[in-house]
């Protein structure tokens, strides 16, 4: 994988409660296919991330919520940890950042619990997803069609279970976000 993304910027939305792998090792696969990644977060410096149920390293934070502009951004990932998502899903302007790519028709690759900002974003009606077990019933009351597997790609939307499945959740979101650009010329 490399070079496939080149030319691309990606943003990574997530605020304090992240889960660590979630976000870094997507962060990596991105960079090695060549894309530009930003953090994106309603906090400003860096966000605490978390390693399961214990503190994870500080994240750096590119731009702030306020700061950023989707439309500069190819392609959406959002990592799971129980916090983030259901912090962000609180916040109108993380809504209304993750509502652009769905609109726009841009990838998004969500993992764990990510899925759960795409519900209020109206982003998984229609749509093939798998994510953390306990978020079934929340994405198939909201429309989805909840699959058990280790990643599930439909149109524009990358999703996956748990850290195990990174490994398959960052070749998809990868070919995913490839084929969409690809697609856009």
């Amino acid at each position: 994988m490399t070079g496939e993304l080149t030319g691309h910027t990606v943003a990574v939305m997530a605020t304090d409660g992240v889960e660590q792998i979630e976000l870094t090792e997507p962060v990596k696969a991105l960079k090695r296919a060549g894309a530009k990644v930003e953090v994106i977060s309603d906090k400003d410096g860096e966000i605490q991330a978390f390693q399961h149920h214990d503190k994870g390293a500080k994240i750096p934070v590119d731009e702030t919520l306020e700061e950023a502009d989707p439309q500069k951004f190819d392609g959406l990932v959002l990592p799971g940890g129980v916090i983030n998502p259901d912090a962000l899903r609180l916040m109108p302007k993380a809504i209304e950042f993750v509502r652009y790519f769905v609109k726009n028709k841009k990838p998004i690759a969500a993992i764990c619990h990510g899925p759960w900002t795409l519900i209020d974003a109206g982003g998984v009606e229609g749509k093939e997803m798998t994510s953390w077990p306990s978020l079934k019933t929340d994405l198939s009351n909201a429309g989805a069609k909840w699959v058990d597997r280790e990643v599930a790609t439909d149109e524009c939307l990358v999703t996956s279970r748990k850290p195990d499945d990174l490994p398959a959740f960052n070749r998809a979101m990868i070919r995913e976000f490839q084929r969409v650009h690809a697609a856009a010329k």
